[in-house]
């Protein structure tokens, strides 16, 4: 799992998950899960920034999906 504050696209997670794939494809156990920043402008408001700013819901519901293989 690859947790990101930075968007998916064109992000250092992104970058991360291609090389373990590429590199380490045959040992994985489940596909590289990444928990990233919504693909919207950082908003100033708190409430906002914590919507589109990775949560520990977010990383806890990625890290259940890895161990569980749900979709």
């Amino acid at each position: 799992m690859v947790i990101d504050e930075g968007w998916r696209t064109g992000s250092l997670s992104a970058e991360i998950s291609a090389r373990v794939t590429e590199h380490d494809f045959y040992d994985l156990d489940a596909p590289v899960e990444r928990v990233c920043s919504a693909e919207v402008p950082i908003p100033y408001a708190r409430r906002l920034e914590e919507a589109a700013l990775p949560q520990v819901a977010d990383i806890v519901a990625a890290a259940r999906r890895a161990v569980t293989g749900d979709g």
